[in-house]
């Protein structure tokens, strides 16, 4: 039996959990702090998460607004991943370069060895000055499942076509920016997991909304169950 596609959804509270799941969502990425594109979220708000759905949940594991962490930083979120692994979480996003944008391969594999859950790497790829060898660099790290990428800096209205172009593509969590028109692109290059944040709601400020979750299950599961 062919799985159907995967749809993950940002909450950023219980609510958005709570209407996720009864849109149909198979997954969660729990952050806090949009303005800053999604941080570490607190161990409080993952418990009271986890407490709300039954949905798998990807805790993010960022330190500030950018893609680099220092020594200090990378040796906090060890100890946050340990906290939110007891609050719930099943597993986590992160990813880093160094500040000239190069893949910062020891300090994710530093995270990489302590979290003991599947994890994505997150959006990092598309602001790296070498995005395809990294994309093969990942590969190997322990623990990761999921790459989550536009393809571009820009979002997918840019990427879409490079996106389409990697492998393996069932590594390949594609958002920033997803819309309808993308889906039948990524679709055909064998990609079946799909990201949503500002797509199901009106702002960062608004809840989710579970008749828009609900409009891309529909989409996704009208699509033939294999387009590669």
């Amino acid at each position: 039996m062919v799985a159907r596609p995967l749809l993950e959804i940002i909450a950023l509270t219980p609510e958005d959990a709570i209407a996720a799941e009864a849109g149909g969502a198979d997954r969660l990425e729990v952050v806090t702090d949009m303005e800053a594109d999604g941080l570490t979220p607190s161990r409080d708000l993952v418990a009271t998460i986890r407490s709300a759905t039954s949905l798998p949940l990807r805790c993010m594991l960022r330190p500030n607004a950018g893609f680099s962490a220092s020594v200090a930083e990378i040796e906090h979120l060890c100890e946050a991943a340990e906290q939110l692994e007891s609050a719930g979480a099943d597993g986590f996003v992160f990813g880093f370069l160094d500040e000239a944008g190069a893949f910062d391969e020891v300090s994710t594999r530093q995270l990489a060895t302590v979290v003991n859950r599947p994890w994505t790497f997150h959006r990092a790829i598309d602001h790296s000055v070498h995005s395809e060898s990294l994309f093969a660099q990942l590969l190997d790290l322990p623990g990761l499942d999921t790459v989550l990428t536009a393809g571009s800096p820009q979002g997918l209205d840019q990427g879409v076509n490079v996106l389409a172009g990697r492998v393996p593509t069932d590594l390949i969590l594609a958002g920033g920016g997803l819309k309808v028109r993308h889906i039948p692109v990524l679709f055909a290059a064998g990609i079946r997991q799909f990201h949503l944040g500002s797509a199901v709601r009106q702002s960062w400020a608004s809840p989710v909304k579970a008749e828009a979750v609900g409009q891309w299950r529909d989409l996704l599961d009208a699509l033939p169950a294999r387009g590669n």
